[in-house]
């Protein structure tokens, strides 16, 4: 089980008995739903929808960069930025999704992280994708975030965002907003990068 993140509302990760937070797992998981069959059903399915996870990330030395399959930009979780993506899945196949891997130990090297998804191929259906993004580390409850707000034609969902509270606690946010493309969500945020198009291929 895990507790559900409402939008707007902040939780904290704490350290426990003076250990460091240890690694914290954002998970991603989405379905495609049921195949369809019969005579028709190549021509009635939809395309597959290619969910991304991924972060932005602003280090307290003021590096700023990203995290995501697009561009293999993967990170690194042993040095800086102290976080990295394990894999890329194309389908919402995967029983074990996405995961982001921060690396808590590091915590006073982060000033913050946005997390987000973004739908690389297929229409922006966030209601056929049911995506939810599990927030998940050492001593505690996983926290759930779905991705429940449906309708929007935009892309990109900003979903959750981790600021530094004191060198030994993240505070984090359920965002829950649409954006175009990345560059969008850097301007909304104030990020303050230069971003170019890009392909996995």
């Amino acid at each position: 089980m895990a507790v559900e993140l409402k939008k707007g509302q902040k939780i904290s990760l704490e350290k426990k008995s003076g250990a460091s937070l240890g690694e914290i797992i954002i998970n991603l998981n989405w379905n495609q739903g049921e195949p369809r069959k019969g005579f028709l059903s190549a021509l009635l399915k939809p395309k597959s929808i290619d969910l991304d996870l991924g972060c932005l990330y602003e280090l307290a030395d003021g590096t700023k960069g990203c995290v995501q399959a697009l561009g293999k930009a993967f990170g690194n979780y042993d040095g800086p930025p102290y976080i990295a993506l394990d894999k890329d899945d194309r389908t919402g196949a995967d029983a074990e999704g996405e995961n982001l891997r921060i690396n808590g130990g590091k915590i006073a090297q982060f000033k913050r992280i946005l997390v987000y998804a973004f739908i690389y191929e297929g229409a922006a259906n966030w209601q056929q994708a049911d995506g939810t993004v599990t927030v998940k580390y050492p001593g505690s409850e996983a926290v759930a975030v779905h991705l429940d707000e449906y309708g929007s034609l935009k892309s990109l969902c900003a979903i959750t965002l981790f600021e530094n509270a004191n060198n030994e606690t993240f505070s984090v946010e359920k965002i829950l907003q649409f954006f175009d493309d990345q560059s969008a969500l850097d301007r909304a945020f104030g990020w303050g990068m230069r971003w170019s198009e890009g392909r996995k291929d």
